[in-house]
């Protein structure tokens, strides 16, 4: 349970250390590690965290996130996959580079990235360090992108990569181009898929309802108005084929074939990607974080209904599989080789941040867990 930072993204560890993430303004570490049922610590170490007071910095009065590259700036979200032949159990830590400040009247914005501060790092599980980072040019991650979720194919004989492995990231920039961008983890290069793809946008003028009050976002300093964040939920099949994914402000789910978001190098290949999206129909409301399990099930986080769905394509049809009253915004979701869903509860929607700087939370926040359904189980068959 959580009586101080409220958490944003999950991972589970084989060995069942739980990490924690922190998008950042005054926490005091952004990546943390579970160390008993009410108490974390600042993870790989505090000097990889950096101070809240060193976050930040401006140019010609305009402020930026720092662009260090040898630490955390604000991580969203992470993941780990499994050992295999040439690589440790990794913990992957998705570093937006784009910390949220306050003004003197306790106003919040958030600075633009500048490069180097928004990164993909991996952190040996074996040995707690960092063993690489990956960082994007300018055309691949703009000032005004938010990195916010992540999944990996380490299988050696996936096409048009390095034969080392590659990542699918979602950029959710609300201001604007959200999108895919892969990298690949040999050659660290990177590159974008469906930007602005009307599957990826928000849903326009989107009111959600929580605990049966209809919701808008209220931030101190702006005017009332909607939920803008595009692109958020992704889960990858478990042969690798297939990205499903949806933007937070709608209800459809997508999805999209992974050899189509891999294609690069060819004038194409973002016109082959547009045409190969394949709506799923609606799914009974706004779905926040994904996660998948060894039969094929896509599972999506519903805050409006206290519950986790999941997609079975076997059907073609969304099922429930979870609902408890104490499901308040399930932000983070992690499916442990034990066989359970591990789920972050932070209660979003009743921040300060989104209600005129009034905190309407209820402590604590809370991880909850449960059994996957039909034996279910992490996906590991993507890192042999």
């Amino acid at each position: 349970m959580h009586y101080d930072q409220w958490p944003i993204g999950i991972a589970v560890a084989s060995d069942g250390r739980i990490f924690t993430t922190y998008t950042r303004g005054d926490y005091d570490y952004t990546l943390g590690v579970v160390v008993n049922e009410t108490a974390e610590e600042p993870y790989p170490n505090r000097a990889l965290n950096l101070p809240p007071d060193q976050l930040n910095t401006s140019w010609h009065g305009i402020p930026f996130g720092v662009g260090t590259e040898g630490a955390f700036i604000s991580v969203q979200a992470v993941y780990i996959t499994s050992q295999t032949a040439s690589r440790p159990e990794t913990l992957w830590v998705l570093d937006t580079g784009r910390p949220t400040i306050h003004n003197n009247k306790g106003e919040p914005s958030m600075p633009y990235a500048q490069p180097g501060g928004p990164k993909l790092c991996a952190v040996s599980l074996a040995n707690n360090t960092v063993y690489r980072t990956y960082t994007f040019p300018a055309d691949v991650h703009f000032p005004d992108s938010y990195l916010n979720d992540l999944r990996f194919d380490l299988r050696s004989n996936v096409s048009d990569t390095s034969g080392e492995g590659i990542a699918y990231l979602v950029d959710s920039s609300n201001e604007g181009r959200p999108g895919f961008i892969m990298v690949d983890l040999g050659t660290g290069e990177s590159w974008r898929r469906l930007t602005q793809d009307p599957s990826v946008l928000r849903g326009p003028q989107d009111v959600p309802s929580y605990q049966g009050h209809p919701f808008y976002l209220r931030q101190k300093g702006s005017p009332t108005q909607w939920q803008l964040e595009g692109l958020d939920g992704i889960q990858l099949s478990p042969d690798g084929k297939t990205m499903y994914y949806s933007p937070l402000s709608t209800n459809y789910l997508w999805s999209v074939p992974t050899a189509s978001l891999r294609e690069h190098g060819n004038a194409l290949a973002e016109i082959h990607a547009h045409a190969n999206v394949s709506n799923h129909g609606q799914r009974g409301g706004n779905a926040n974080g994904f996660e998948g399990d060894s039969n094929g099930l896509i599972y999506q986080l519903m805050p409006e209904h206290n519950a986790v769905y999941y997609y079975d394509p076997a059907d073609g049809q969304t099922h429930g599989f979870v609902r408890d009253p104490r499901i308040l915004w399930p932000d983070g979701a992690s499916n442990g080789e034990d066989g359970y869903m591990y789920i972050n509860i932070n209660q979003l929607p009743y921040q300060p941040a989104w209600n005129n700087g009034q905190d309407l939370r209820t402590y604590p926040g809370a991880i909850l867990r449960c059994k996957l359904p039909g034996n279910g189980t992490k996906i590991t068959s993507l890192y042999e």
